[in-house]
């Protein structure tokens, strides 16, 4: 390679696309078909913990982008959750509904074990926990798989539980008191964790607009709402960022909040599961222009990455649900922030995750003739 000779193509190579990561890991296995890429943005917290996804990305740019993104992410939503973990994630290269096999899962999980803890790994989208239980046959290094294998189980538990503390503290800065009934919501998206979210709303007496691609999961929701103090009117899916709801909650796919669509909204806040809400970061000072108050969703949905990094220690519940209850006090200061330095609330999250970073990357430099636990989970 001649490195004094650069290319004059103006798309950049593979190590500028890299160069704010510590490790990028192509895998090839010819046997099992894998195709997969492992991405470690950092690790000043921790190992890097992210899910794997599998998709049918049509060139390997496509994917390596899309990993570098997701990886990138997800060191910011462990600092937010107050994990010792860093920022991972990969993606392997396929049709989930036609190219999983068992010993491609297997071969996966040998290319994550020989990175020897700096990664660990489970399900995202395109994959389920049954595929990592093939996985975990090469290596210690997953998480997230069924309770009878040693995991924590539906992780759409404590990530809904975080959710509704996020809701909490929307309403709290709103109106002066977290109490859920004071605000009207507006849910996109029914599935595990979205239905879960209503159900508790609807329990608080509050009143709701649902909309989600199922029938008989809108009807299920209505049924259970005439148990409740609170009321639920079904929209269209197309329509429901259009309510007047006080609160609009997206839980379901990512990229909602766009140019196109940001000047119909009616609501006074947005906070919910959905990753990657905003389709360009630009937007939360539009949203904050017009008096949207919006609450990061890499922070509001951190409760189900908070069960596997719990899982990692040792799967125990109730102290995965009193970690996520920080969810409440994080997206508080993240308001307060916002509020006090007159910046968005996207920018006072990053500052606040950050200035995480960098206190603890001081930190890690103080010697210790001991590994720190952090670094010395499932050696066996």
């Amino acid at each position: 390679m001649n490195m004094l000779n650069p290319s004059t193509d103006p798309s950049p190579s593979i190590m500028e696309k890299i160069s704010g990561h510590e490790q990028v890991v192509f895998c090839n296995d010819p046997v099992s078909g894998l195709q997969a890429i492992i991405a470690i943005h950092d690790t000043t917290l921790g190992p890097a913990l992210g899910g794997c996804r599998m998709a049918p990305y049509s060139t390997v740019d496509e994917a390596l982008d899309d990993v570098l993104r997701l990886s990138r992410g997800m060191t910011y939503k462990c600092a937010a959750a107050d994990v010792d973990f860093g920022g991972g994630k990969a993606v392997i290269i396929g049709n989930p509904a036609t190219d999983k096999t068992p010993e491609l899962f297997r071969a996966f999980g040998r290319f994550v074990d020989s990175l020897g803890g700096r990664f660990y790994t489970g399900t995202d989208m395109g994959t389920t926990m049954d595929d990592f239980v093939h996985a975990s046959r090469e290596t210690s290094r997953i998480v997230g798989i069924p309770e009878a294998f040693g995991g924590s189980g539906d992780s759409s538990i404590p990530t809904a539980e975080g959710v509704i503390y996020g809701l909490r503290a929307t309403v709290e800065t709103l109106y002066g008191s977290d109490d859920l009934s004071r605000a009207s919501y507006a849910v996109q998206g029914l599935g595990k964790v979205g239905y879960k979210v209503a159900e508790q709303l609807l329990s608080a007496g509050a009143n709701l607009y649902v909309s989600d691609l199922s029938e008989s999961v809108l009807a299920a929701l209505v049924e259970q709402a005439e148990k409740t103090p609170g009321t639920v009117r079904v929209i269209a899916a197309h329509e429901i960022h259009l309510t007047d709801a006080d609160i609009f909650v997206p839980c379901a796919y990512g990229g909602v909040i766009q140019a196109a669509n940001i000047g119909q909204l009616q609501c006074k806040a947005i906070c919910g599961s959905a990753n990657n809400q905003l389709a360009d970061d630009a937007l939360a000072l539009e949203l904050q222009q017009r008096g949207i108050l919006y609450a990061p969703d890499y922070i509001v949905n951190g409760g189900g990455l908070i069960q596997v990094a719990d899982e990692l220690y040792g799967a125990n519940h109730e102290r995965v649900l009193l970690k996520t209850k920080h969810i409440y006090d994080a997206v508080l200061e993240v308001f307060h922030e916002s509020h006090a330095e007159s910046i968005t609330t996207l920018e006072a999250a990053n500052r606040m995750c950050n200035k995480r970073i960098q206190i603890r990357s001081r930190h890690n430099n103080i010697f210790t003739n001991t590994i720190k636990p952090k670094w010395n989970i499932r050696n066996d």
